[in-house]
């Protein structure tokens, strides 16, 4: 029976595509992935990155994809000495994919910006969307803090990379909510009115930031129809 079960839920065809969502395919199996591309995460950190998801689905996400060799439990040496989760190499092979599917998602004219987004989302983010042609002769780095979770963004050699951690020496530190980052760099929204609004923090010249946020943009969207009215 529970072979028959599992079984059910594969979709026994041949297709490598086919294949992968046998893998990672299923409800959440691919944000768990997500929120440990930049390294290991503690079980905590996850459900926190993933407000929408219980413990115990987590707990059978993390489960499933270890038994698929996606995802490995180790506990860190000391002094941490706690168990985290990480993702093998073959499973951080997936990262390009997701900047595959964003930028694809990214046109839908239902897609909403707005809606909530993790640190890691943003970082990943700013992968996906950089403009390389605009990055000429620009060198900055800038540090990321949401609460926990840091990250430097550097802009060199028309690149962009993001690492966990923060820089020494930065041009610029943002601190506050990747939601209000993400409307900054994608919405225009000024920085005056976040930090009014006690959404995000700068230290550091704004017109850095201005500069950095000039190198990001969201992909046009592709004709479809009307979305529905909210309400």
């Amino acid at each position: 029976m529970e072979g028959a079960a599992r079984s059910a839920r594969r979709y026994e065809d041949a297709c490598g595509a086919a294949h992968a969502l046998d893998l990672v395919g299923e409800r959440w199996a691919l944000l768990v992935i997500r929120e440990m591309m930049f390294g290991p995460r503690r079980f905590g950190e996850l459900r926190t990155s993933l407000p929408g998801i219980s413990a115990n689905v987590l707990t059978q996400k993390l489960e499933a994809l270890e038994a698929a060799g996606v995802v490995e439990r180790r506990r860190l040496p000391p002094p941490a000495s706690v168990q985290v989760y990480d993702l093998t190499d073959w499973g951080r092979e997936l990262h390009p994919v997701f900047g595959m599917l964003g930028m694809w998602a990214a046109r839908s004219p239902r897609h909403d910006p707005t809606l909530p987004l993790s640190a890691i989302s943003m970082m990943m983010s700013f992968q996906t969307m950089f403009r390389a042609e605009r990055a000429k002769g620009i060198d900055l780095t800038l540090n990321f803090i949401f609460g926990d979770d840091r990250f430097r963004g550097t802009v060199r050699d028309g690149r962009f990379t993001v690492e966990r951690g923060v820089a020494e020496e930065a041009d610029a530190v943002v601190t506050g909510q990747p939601p209000a980052l993400a409307g900054l760099v994608y919405g225009g929204v000024p920085l005056a009115a976040l930090q009014a609004e006690g959404l995000l923090d700068l230290e550091g010249d704004p017109d850095v930031l201005a500069r950095f946020a000039g190198l990001f943009e969201l992909p046009p969207k592709v004709a479809g129809p009307p979305v529905p009215a909210a309400g």
